[in-house]
């Protein structure tokens, strides 16, 4: 399940999608944020899967690849499901013992589900499309305007991305040493809640050390090559936007139209 994580991955290739500049990734990933929890109707939702679908056909990257980045977290979303369809009040629809399902909390845990199915998606897709660098450089130039009230750009733009990166590669030393502590015996899936958080102790410590020494060479290499942040500091492909760019921001401006138009529509 841990190689599962797609956050943070890169998938490369020469689509429309991975040739857009990343500063208009970022930016229209930020609005498809704000329309996924502006939708208010199973058509508005419609709408914004069949977007998503074409999006990742459109990328070339395979569905199934994109998909299994939702298995990490799909217990979290079973879990957030059912506590609004049994906590959300409204119009009694069944009820057994302690649990009620109302028809309100059915359409919130579906609301709630498809937005966090969506959100998973849309997140997942920035980052298969981007390269690290790109992704650094594009959220620099993003954060630049705040350099003039002391925030430093460069260095949080880098600490995200560093995150980003490494979130598969923890992800993959996790699941070696997952599989060499159960070969030298330990058993992670019977037991109570607290022998099972015991037993991730000898996962947790190697775990720790791993990153730390990764940590430790990654800021040596980055000293040995003068490594001085990002005043004057050159690139090897600067930035620019293309017609592709605005076709992009085109559709986008499209999408949010109809999307908007949907939520003041009384549709199912």
């Amino acid at each position: 399940m841990l190689k599962d994580i797609t956050l943070g991955q890169y998938f490369p290739g020469d689509t429309a999608v991975h040739r857009l500049d990343p500063r208009t990734k970022i930016l229209l990933v930020l609005v498809y944020i704000i329309l996924i929890f502006s939708v208010n109707s199973f058509t508005g939702s419609a709408v914004l899967a069949a977007f998503t679908l074409v999006c990742i056909r459109i990328s070339r990257i395979p569905p199934k690849f994109v998909l299994k980045g939702l298995k990490p977290i799909l217990v979290f979303i079973i879990i957030t499901g059912l506590f609004n369809l049994f906590l959300t009040q409204g119009d009694v629809v069944f009820q057994w013992w302690i649990f009620t399902v109302t028809r309100q909390g059915i359409y919130f845990a579906a609301f709630m589900v498809l937005r966090l199915v969506f959100l998973i998606l849309g997140t997942s897709l920035l980052t298969l499309t981007t390269s690290p660098i790109a992704l650094t450089d594009g959220m620099e130039q993003l954060l630049s305007p705040l350099k003039k009230i002391g925030v430093p750009a460069h260095e949080l733009s880098m600490m995200m991305s560093i995150a980003l990166r490494f979130i598969p590669i923890l992800m993959e030393e996790t699941d070696k040493i997952i599989k060499a502590q159960t070969a030298r015996g330990a058993d992670f899936e019977t037991g109570n809640l607290i022998r099972r958080a015991k037993a991730m102790v000898p996962i947790l410590i190697p775990l720790f050390i791993s990153a730390f020494r990764r940590a430790d060479e990654l800021a040596t290499a980055m000293e040995c090559r003068c490594y001085r942040g990002g005043e004057n500091r050159t690139r090897l492909k600067e930035l620019h936007y293309t017609g592709l760019d605005f076709s992009a921001w085109a559709v986008f401006l499209g999408l949010s139209v109809l999307v908007i138009a949907l939520r003041f529509v009384p549709v199912f």
